[in-house]
């Protein structure tokens, strides 16, 4: 979603499909929270020059966002209130194959330590 337009496009596609919440990664230069559509668009400002971070798109209608944390560029979950207990959702964007064995192990490592961290807070 770098583009002009792309998020517009994005909502219009989920709403054809009839998606509720999807994770999205992006590759924008400020932060916050957006409407497209129907939709509410929950993303973090890059780090540096439109690098990779992740972020939701929310249909309007689900009113139970509670809360929307961004872990690091690579990773971010949203809790959402269900009528039971809440619901977790976790937008992770791995590194690929290409990349170095630094950073896969980076990530990797960062994530572990998330798990550990959130896991033990549930």
């Amino acid at each position: 979603m770098y583009r002009a337009g792309s998020l517009i496009a994005a909502a219009r596609k989920l709403a054809r499909y009839k998606l509720d919440l999807v994770g999205v990664n992006v590759r924008w230069d400020k932060g916050g929270t957006a409407r497209a559509g129907d939709y509410n668009f929950f993303y973090e400002k890059g780090k540096a020059n439109h690098q990779l971070e992740t972020g939701f798109l929310i249909h309007r209608t689900v009113s139970a966002v509670q809360t929307v944390e961004f872990v690091s560029n690579r990773m971010s979950y949203i809790v959402l209130k269900g009528r039971w207990s809440n619901i977790i959702v976790l937008n992770v964007h791995a590194p690929s194959e290409e990349k170095t064995n630094d950073s896969k192990d980076s990530f990797y490592g960062e994530l572990g330590r998330f798990s550990t961290v959130f896991l033990s807070t549930i």
